[in-house]
């Protein structure tokens, strides 16, 4: 029988501390987490500094961590193209000292994975490119040398784009964190397309869905799993067939906690009934 282990994201549940997290996760009948560090901007823990002691004591499987940055802002496409991951360049240093930390924190949790928006990848002749690909050059060797994998979500860019700046780059610290809604919010492709394309960089997984937007520089709308435009069966099984092999962890962003809660059960059993048609 094929199987993959389901989970969930941690900020997706807004939860405080670890023993709520904990208490969630057995309401959900889930055993995997993707862990936020906990930086105070970005889903912090009421444990502090010794929230990865606490989180490696809970007794779930933690799948890899998740850093934010000061300063992202969601408001538009717009804006966020303006704050977001590396992209102002006049925060770059700020940001690389964060990597830092959030490094740091990823190894005192046990993981070896850490996922982050890289910001908006400046297209091949783009002026801007050259500096943006040197500060993830740096980013890169930052991983390499704390021994942690660095997984950019999708979604920022194309497929083709971010394709072709990790081939550029090769470095093998560097990675892709899939996110299919992603690509529908910021209108970027076709994310079935992209699992193809990007297999070989697919480190870990967000399920999550949305809707395209139906004007151009607006969002798209995030959707309950299985309500929109990504195809959550077809998704789980074009993973599968690239040979993708980790956890499928739910993300849900919209909503207060409750109404996550209850979308994010409901996204369980979409999840169990597209792996069980694999």
């Amino acid at each position: 029988m094929k199987s993959l282990p389901v989970g969930v994201c941690s900020w997706s549940l807004q939860v405080t501390s670890v023993p709520e997290l904990a208490g969630f996760l057995s309401q959900l009948g889930l055993a995997h987490v993707q862990i936020a560090c906990g930086d105070p901007h970005h889903a912090s823990w009421s444990e502090g500094d010794a929230m990865p002691a606490a989180a490696k004591a809970a007794g779930f499987t933690m799948t890899g961590a998740m850093l934010g940055f000061s300063g992202e802002d969601y408001t538009s496409p717009a804006i966020i193209r303006q704050t977001g991951g590396f992209g102002p360049a006049d925060r770059r240093t700020e940001r690389l000292d964060c990597l830092a930390w959030g490094l740091a924190r990823t190894r005192e949790l046990g993981l070896q994975d850490l996922s982050l928006h890289a910001g908006f990848i400046p297209a091949v002749g783009d002026a801007e490119r050259p500096a943006f690909l040197e500060t993830l050059r740096k980013a890169a060797l930052m991983a390499s040398d704390a021994g942690v994998t660095l997984a950019f979500e999708t979604g920022q860019e194309t497929a083709d784009l971010l394709k072709q700046t990790l081939d550029e780059l090769a470095a093998p610290s560097l990675m892709i964190n899939f996110d299919p809604a992603n690509m529908l919010l910021y209108d970027m492709g076709d994310p079935l397309r992209a699992v193809e394309l990007l297999a070989p960089y697919i480190r870990s997984v967000h399920v999550k869905d949305a809707n395209r937007p139906t004007k151009h520089g607006e969002w798209g709308t995030e959707l309950p799993l299985g309500k929109g435009q990504v195809g959550i069966k077809e998704y789980i099984a074009a993973l599968w067939k690239v040979g993708y092999r980790g956890p499928l962890c739910i993300e849900r962003e919209v909503g207060n906690q409750k109404e996550r809660f209850a979308d994010i059960a409901h996204g369980v059993v979409v999840v169990r009934d597209a792996i069980s048609a694999l």
